[in-house]
């Protein structure tokens, strides 16, 4: 057994590593913990009950009023990563700027960017948004159904983002995309990139936007954007979705064309 001494001796070097990483203790009880008991005592998924949520909460119809009770719940009931209010206004920022007719988002999980993504949309454009998981794809079609946008809006794609990408000519009759948002799998950012670099779908002016860059962080599909010399390229400086105190941030890289 450990003595008292040498417990005590360990006791301020604990309180400084609690409190430097307190807001991580934070995300792993949301994120982790609190969603391992609601699974237990639900039965049913976090998505589901997110989706249950807005159901109940939201006005059906209203891109707004959906994201503000999503924010809601994540802020409030249970923590769900996806780019959130205050990453949110520098998309709906960047989507009112280029005013894209073609979007790609990669990484649909609940729905929630797919609708803010909509909403900023003009006129005939078309959101093609891809999610690998099933059960996360029915609840992003609910989701995306109830605030209003039809299939000719906002397609969903219920396949590996490396399968769609090529295949989007072909498939879909993407010429061009004017804007990718990725919050997929972080190891899938530079690879992806690279396939949509290889497609000949992005042109002079082609916006990515990327979430999650820092925290957990992408850095090979940074240093590939840096590097390249195909882009203009900035990081947006901001804080984890619903958790402050995490430093994270996206990146924005605007497609020069090839050199």
């Amino acid at each position: 057994m450990v003595s008292p001494a040498i417990a005590l001796a360990f006791l301020p070097l604990l309180l400084t590593l609690i409190i430097r990483y307190r807001y991580y203790f934070v995300l792993f009880y949301r994120a982790v913990l609190v969603r391992w008991v609601q699974d237990l005592i639900t039965g049913i998924s976090r998505e589901e009950r997110v989706y249950q949520y807005i159901l109940t909460h939201a006005v059906p119809g209203d891109p707004d009023s959906i994201l503000d009770t999503f924010d809601n719940w994540c802020s409030k009931v249970e923590f769900i990563s996806h780019i959130g209010p205050k990453k949110g206004l520098i998309l709906d920022r960047l989507l009112k700027e280029h005013c894209p007719l073609t979007v790609l988002e990669l990484g649909s999980h609940c729905g929630y960017t797919a609708v803010r993504i909509a909403r900023s949309l003009p006129i005939g454009a078309r959101l093609f948004s891809v999610e690998m998981d099933e059960g996360n794809a029915r609840v992003a079609e609910k989701i995306i159904r109830l605030a209003g946008f039809d299939d000719d809006t906002v397609e969903l794609i219920i396949r590996p983002s490396d399968e769609v990408i090529p295949r989007l000519r072909e498939d879909y009759g993407v010429e061009r995309l004017d804007f990718v948002f990725m919050d997929h799998w972080k190891r899938c950012y530079l690879p992806d990139l690279q396939m949509l670099e290889g497609s000949g779908l992005l042109g002079e002016g082609s916006v990515i936007l990327a979430d999650n860059i820092i925290f957990p962080g992408a850095p090979r599909f940074l240093k590939h954007a840096r590097r390249s010399g195909l882009y203009e390229h900035r990081v947006h400086r901001a804080t984890l979705e619903y958790i402050r105190g995490i430093r994270d941030g996206m990146a924005e890289l605007i497609y020069r064309g090839a050199q």
